[in-house]
Parts: C-alpha cells; sequence; structure tokens
C-alpha cells in the first residue's frame, strides 16, 4: 500500500494560529521527507469531504492541523477504516483530545521527530445519536457553556478564553439541572444532573478531567454523572475537577458502560467533541478498537500498557 500523507489544515483553528501555522507543517514535511499533499479546509464540515476524497485517491496517513473539531471531522470518515492511520498536529484552543495520544498542546523539535517515526496504535470511538465522538460528549453544566459560547447559526464559538470564563461563571449562578432517565448496564433511573459527561479521554476544556480513569483502548465508556447540586457543593465540586478528585464525593457517580441512553421531557444542548448540538434522547455506544492513530509512547499517554 502507498504511503501518501495528507495534511488538512483548518486555517482559523486557534484563532487563525494554524492558518500561520502551515509554513512550519511544509517545513517538517520536507525535513522528513514524506511524500504529502496539503488541503486546507474552507467550510465547517469541509475537513471529512476531503479525508473521503484522499481515501478513495489511496492515500494511508491523514494529518489535521487544528484543534479538536479539525480532528472530529477528518476521523469520523476513517472510522472502521483500519487501513489508514489517523494524527493530529494541535493548533487549536483547547486540544483535549491530543493528551490522548501524549503529545503536548504545541508540538516542540523532539514531538515532530517522535510523529514521524509513526507509532500506532488503535483506539476506541464512540457516538452519540450517530455523531461520532473521539475524546467525549457532555450534557448539563458543560454543554450549557458550550451554548452560552457558542453562535448556533454560523457553528462558530464567540469568543475567546476571557468570555468562556465568563460564561462559566454565569452558569455556575443560573444552571437549573433538568430531570433525565438513565438507562445503563441493566439499571434504569430518573435524575436530577447537574452534569453527564461520557468519554473515550479524560480531559475537557483544557483543565478539567471529569474523567480521570477513562482508557482510551478498553472498549468501555467512563460516565461522570453528577447529581443536582446547591451553589456551594457546584464550587466544592468543580475545584476537585482539575485533580481529577471530584469522584470521591458522594454527589459523584462514575462508572464505566459500554452504552447507555437518556432522555428529558425537552431539548437539551449537549457537546461532541466541543461541537454543540440540541436533543431530547440520547443513545450513546463505543466501537471498539475503530481507528488507528499515530501516538506517543513515550508522552503521558491514555492506552493500555500493552505495546
Amino acid at each position: 500500500m502507498s504511503e501518501k500523507w495528507v495534511f488538512i489544515i483548518n486555517p482559523t483553528a486557534g484563532n487563525n494560529f494554524a492558518k500561520e501555522y502551515a509554513d512550519k507543517v511544509k517545513e517538517m514535511i520536507r525535513l522528513n521527507k514524506v511524500d504529502a499533499e496539503i488541503a486546507f479546509t474552507e467550510r465547517k464540515g469541509h475537513a471529512s469531504e476531503i479525508a473521503k476524497a484522499f481515501v478513495k485517491k489511496g492515500f494511508t496517513y491523514f494529518i489535521a492541523v487544528g484543534g479538536d473539531g479539525t480532528f472530529n471531522e477528518m476521523a469520523r470518515a476513517l472510522v472502521h477504516n483500519l487501513d489508514v492511520v489517523a494524527g493530529i498536529i494541535p493548533a487549536g484552543t483547547g486540544n483535549d483530545f491530543i493528551q490522548i495520544l501524549g503529545f503536548p498542546n504545541r508540538f516542540g523539535d523532539e514531538d515532530w521527530k517522535i510523529f514521524f517515526k509513526r507509532n500506532e496504535k488503535t483506539m476506541d470511538t464512540g457516538s452519540c445519536n450517530k455523531a461520532v465522538f473521539f475524546n467525549g460528549m457532555g450534557l448539563g453544566f458543560d454543554a450549557q457553556v458550550a451554548a452560552e459560547n457558542y453562535n448556533v447559526e454560523d457553528g462558530v464559538k464567540k469568543g475567546g478564553s476571557d468570555k468562556y470564563i465568563w460564561h462559566i461563571l454565569k452558569t455556575l449562578l443560573f444552571f437549573e439541572e433538568k430531570k433525565a432517565v438513565i438507562e445503563y448496564n441493566d439499571t434504569k433511573e430518573e435524575t436530577d444532573c447537574f452534569i453527564n459527561t461520557v468519554s473515550i479521554g479524560r480531559r475537557f476544556a483544557g483543565d478539567f478531567f471529569l474523567t480521570p480513569k477513562a482508557i482510551a483502548d478498553d472498549g468501555l465508556l467512563d460516565v461522570c454523572m453528577i447529581k443536582k447540586l446547591s451553589l456551594s457543593q457546584r464550587l466544592k465540586i468543580l475545584l476537585q475537577v482539575p485533580k481529577g478528585n471530584h469522584i470521591n464525593d458522594k454527589k459523584v457517580h462514575y462508572y464505566q458502560t459500554d452504552k447507555l441512553s437518556l432522555e428529558f421531557k425537552e431539548m437539551v444542548p449537549f457537546h461532541v467533541d466541543g461541537e454543540l448540538f440540541f436533543d431530547s434522547r440520547f443513545d450513546v455506544q463505543i466501537a471498539p478498537a475503530s481507528l488507528r492513530v499515530i501516538y506517543n509512547p513515550r508522552g503521558n499517554h491514555f492506552f493500555s500498557q500493552s505495546i
């Protein structure tokens, strides 16, 4: 099989950082002597279209240059096709997915060297109502924050980190939990939920380790369900999330499953790898070992220890 590479660059990622980073990508392609083409995305969903076209051309390596959304768009066209390999050069703002692969939020010279060694792993992927995710999806508080920070009409985030922090604070004060019927592992219950995070990875929004036990190739989804909280309880638990200590709180239910469903009485926001949607019924499941990826075996990756 031909080992041709395509680098799919989202020029608007990272507040246009990816556009400026394109020259560095071209330099690394040249230095590492790989047979590669570069394609720039022009609109929402374009990375998927590009990936599908290059699969038909027989390309082997598909590299997103951007953030989690760019990778999601590209890689959803590659799921279940183990003849191809996906990778990411992080150039977005959050870059949560990259922690699964053991690389930092921005590449240094050593990271480029490791990347082009092409160490590979096969990881699990998830889906919610047929929307594929590679890091995770969420309902409740974090989805409402995303909704506050998102222009639904054009699919563009409203602002930078300062506005994001403001939306977190506002939502922390005024968010109202909604009742949902949840089914998982032969259990069915109704509860008011502050957060429902379902994941392959561990990290969200840069510093929030909502599912700190997640392993990306164990065939299971990690679920962090936090029940209805008072304002003081919200503050207490959210301060514990960066270190993953919140899972010891009695208000937090943490479990693993291969599928689950949630149903609300009304439409609510939910995010899939940072992309915002709305629905009232959610069917979530895992597809084990369904995507080949380039990872850093020396990094702090979240795969099983078997090589």
